[in-house]
């Protein structure tokens, strides 16, 4: 990009159990004050805001922000499946891009308890076509339809490269180590590899309890500035986005008759190396990575989407640790979605968040040592994908 836009604010409340949180305006608002709060600014600066969730009514973004401030600005409600909060941050990038010099984007979920389900069920379903595959590649269909996709893709990749059962455990005992240093993260019990072998089994010997991350309920939000906004109000310019990409699906998703690709295997590869031809920063340059990790198999076929290892070669990359401190690329170092929780809209805005902390060196006991380059990658079925790479200025 030939313009640095910069973060200068983020914030984010600690995760919770569905029926445990605040309201979702509550919860969005306290998130946007505290953007607002790292930034130093009041919200009478923000010129365009756009607003991430998925359940809920037209205007939640109007009715969350209208507590913070009543200006009259463009407020933009956004959905997009789980990659919601980052198609909000890429709306705001976007709005910079354009011209705007202060952009709010905002992600909030106020979740119900167990597995997610269709809401509208008067009319076609978005995953009709997903359906239809998953039947014909795995059968299943009295499982959750995010369990019968993800462990479908992950049974794909044990199928294909001899990928054990213990790769996903693994991950999962990663992630909870990682997350007993967020304050904010749901879940920060430290659990052992043969602790998530011996969970309930969702899917025999393919998925136990512990492989899914749970429904969540949370906010978070990042403000962006231009380069130029930045120096005349002296604000902090230390972390900004080196480059972004979005992507939906091709239509290898359907016609690889692939379990990998009908989640997003592709679409994760060509955003990728999309923002890899941007920068002219590849995947052996990154400090730290925060991914889409539902469920462990996402993570670890996400390895290889993304580029950190080859194709096939997932479970040797995380039986040598590269996915962890002291190995080659700390992946997840928030806990993940897997322990720190997935509230739809704000996931993407939380992963902004980890990475801003670990490049200003801020991460407290979680820091990457030295890290400078981050890269973020935010899935959403149906589908599109979001990754986007920050840099240390």
């Amino acid at each position: 990009m030939s313009y640095q836009i910069f973060i200068a604010g983020v914030g984010m409340i600690p995760f919770s159990k569905p029926g445990a949180s605040d309201s979702y305006d509550v919860m969005g608002a306290t998130a946007t004050r505290l953007a607002l709060g790292d930034a130093g600014l009041g919200y009478e600066s923000v010129q365009q805001a756009f607003v991430g969730y998925v359940y809920g009514d037209s205007t939640c973004g109007q009715k969350t922000l209208y507590s913070v401030g009543m200006s009259g600005i463009p407020i933009v409600n956004v959905n997009n499946n789980c990659s919601t909060g980052s198609t909000a941050l890429f709306l705001a990038r976007q709005a910079i891009a354009a011209g705007a010099d202060c952009v709010l984007a905002l992600g909030f979920e106020q979740m119900a308890p167990g597995a997610l389900t269709s809401v509208c069920k008067d009319r076609p379903s978005p995953f009709v076509d997903f359906d239809a595959a998953t039947d014909a590649l795995v059968g299943m269909p009295e499982m959750p339809l995010a369990l019968r996709y993800f462990g479908g893709a992950g049974l794909a990749h044990m199928q294909r490269y001899g990928t054990g059962l213990d790769s996903f455990a693994r991950i999962r005992a990663k992630a909870s180590r990682h997350a007993a240093n967020n304050p904010l993260a749901l879940f920060r019990k430290v659990v052992t590899e043969q602790e998530v072998l011996d969970a309930p089994m969702l899917w025999p010997g393919v998925m136990t309890r512990l492989m899914a991350c749970p429904p969540t309920c949370g906010a978070a939000a990042a403000l962006l500035v231009s380069e130029s906004f930045a120096k005349r109000h002296g604000l902090r310019r230390d972390v900004f986005i080196a480059g972004q990409a979005m992507t939906t699906d091709l239509p290898s998703t359907f016609e690889a008759q692939d379990m990998m690709r009908l989640v997003g295997y592709d679409m994760t590869r060509s955003a990728a190396e999309q923002v890899y031809a941007q920068t002219g920063i590849g995947a052996e340059d990154l400090d730290v990575v925060e991914l889409h990790d539902c469920f462990a198999h996402n993570e670890l076929i996400t390895y290889e989407a993304l580029g950190l290892c080859p194709e096939g070669g997932a479970a040797r990359f995380i039986a040598d640790g590269d996915n962890t401190y002291g190995g080659k690329i700390v992946t997840n170092p928030s806990g993940g979605l897997l322990s720190k929780g997935h509230p739809l809209g704000a996931t993407g805005l939380a992963q902004c968040y980890e990475l801003t902390h670990q490049l200003r060196g801020s991460a407290e006991r979680r820091q990457v040592a030295g890290a400078r380059t981050g890269l973020q990658h935010n899935l959403g079925l149906g589908g599109a994908c979001v990754v986007t790479l920050y840099q240390a200025a």
